[in-house]
């Protein structure tokens, strides 16, 4: 196991890897930008060295400063958790040169399944059905229109090498393509540097269902159940729960199968998470796989009791996986509501600022809250707007939801705007609490009806 990790992150990932080395015995060092100088990672760690000013490109996304850090400090290996360079495969080649470990897959296996495009095809050659779209990137608008016309609207354009609901168009029909091709290039750019696009079919209406898999370099290869992830705004997931209440035991089984079939055929290693959109008739299609560990990681985590963190950390540094295939029990039902400092009555503004009073939801089993935040701490405008994560577990859906609505009106948090009435509504909503929603739900249903109550928080 190693002595010393490098945490390449901030926020409440970087906090909860930290936990974890920590009890695994493993010294920790935080990196941070001069914007993150007081942030709870820094105080956290072991030892702590600022990497650059508050632009994410001059700190966070600094290879160099990063990979010194690591040197001057003796980490052994780094985690880069989840965003920036989570899944930059130049980085985790990087890594390997200075003989530092990346905590994640092989940078040929990033560059693999990273990648949108190359991921399809190296589906395809594995027998694992896919999104109906495009065979390779395309190119030029000329082309988008060929390909659009032959998988037939409405389709979505992707970003090659994105994520996060970056660099993606909706187009359901011809008159909207050229707007959008321009549009998802110019975002997918500044996002990844990089602006290759692809084409797909939209499943709709359909559930994002993805399943959470484990990989060692002993050949070993177990899936830790499903969530469901169909809650979303722009793409961006706003509630997530475990088990799906969509999907059959027989489809179930079926996606846990095919889950593993594909991390063993391109021999993945350590934490990632294949990705699947299901249509009403319980067929399901592959759309993407993370090659990290996911924002919503806690879910499975509730559901199995298994550790994903330091999973990782054991297979990164050379052990087996602790646990089996046989070993993964899902019990009963859990929930994650996000949190982020945004105000949804103003078309979810982000908010910035100073934390004046902060309370967190406690007591009891089956409730869990990951956060960075702390009373008198200044969320800075710079970053993503997630600042917490409240995780709840009942013995069943119901108990579930009302655990999580208990939690979120326990939550007090004043300087800041955030969205916790926002997820309050939901939990309230009757085609929540009957399961019927799909990947539109939130965004053209329930938001075109959602009348914001003056909450104070708003």
């Amino acid at each position: 196991m190693f002595t010393k990790v490098l945490i390449a992150n901030r926020g409440e990932i970087a906090v909860r890897i930290i936990r974890a080395c920590h009890e695994l015995g493993i010294q920790t060092v935080a990196v941070y930008s001069e914007a993150d100088r007081e942030a709870l990672h820094t105080q956290l760690a072991t030892e702590a060295i600022c990497i650059g000013p508050a632009k994410a490109s001059d700190s966070y996304l600094n290879m160099t400063s990063i990979l010194s850090a690591a040197v001057v400090t003796g980490a052994q290996a780094i985690h880069p958790g989840f965003g920036f360079l989570s899944e930059n495969s130049a980085f985790a080649t990087m890594c390997e040169e200075m003989n530092i470990r990346f905590i994640g897959p092989s940078a040929d296996i990033i560059d693999l399944m990273g990648n949108k495009a190359n991921a399809r095809r190296t589906m395809i050659a594995a027998g694992v059905p896919v999104t109906p779209g495009s065979e390779g990137y395309i190119a030029s608008f000329e082309e988008a229109v060929v390909e659009a016309e032959k998988i037939g609207y409405p389709v979505i354009l992707k970003a090659a090498a994105g994520g996060g609901g970056k660099g993606m168009r909706k187009v359901y029909q011809e008159n909207g393509l050229e707007a959008a091709f321009s549009q998802a290039k110019a975002e997918a750019k500044a996002a990844f540097g990089d602006d290759h696009m692809y084409l797909e079919k939209i499943i709709t209406p359909a559930r994002h269902i993805e399943v959470q898999i484990l990989g060692d370099s002993f050949g070993n290869v177990i899936h830790l159940g499903e969530r469901d992830c169909s809650l979303q705004r722009n793409h961006q997931k706003v509630l997530e729960e475990s088990p799906s209440t969509f999907i059959s035991e027989e489809t179930r089984k079926k996606m846990g199968e095919v889950a593993i079939r594909a991390a063993k055929h391109v021999g993945y290693t350590n934490a990632g998470t294949i990705e699947f959109l299901v249509d009403t008739k319980q067929n399901f299609y592959f759309m993407e796989m993370n090659t990290r560990i996911q924002v919503e990681h806690p879910v499975t985590e509730m559901a199995t009791g298994i550790d994903i963190v330091k999973e990782q950390l054991r297979v990164a540094s050379g052990e087996p996986l602790s646990v089996t295939q046989a070993d993964v029990v899902i019990t009963g039902h859990t929930i994650e509501c996000r949190i982020n400092a945004e105000n949804p009555a103003l078309g979810f503004r982000p908010s910035s600022g100073k934390i004046e009073y902060l309370f967190l939801p406690s007591g009891g089993n089956g409730l869990r809250v990951e956060s960075a935040m702390y009373g008198g701490y200044v969320i800075p405008p710079f970053y993503d707007s997630m600042i917490a994560k409240i995780i709840t577990k009942g013995a069943d859906r119901t108990e579930a939801i009302a655990k999580m609505k208990r939690a979120l009106q326990e939550l007090v948090i004043e300087g800041v705007d955030t969205n916790q009435f926002f997820q309050e509504d939901i939990l309230q909503d009757p085609n929540f609490i009957n399961g019927n929603y799909d990947t539109e739900y939130l965004q053209n249903v329930f938001l075109k009806t959602w009348i914001p109550e003056d909450e104070g928080n708003q």
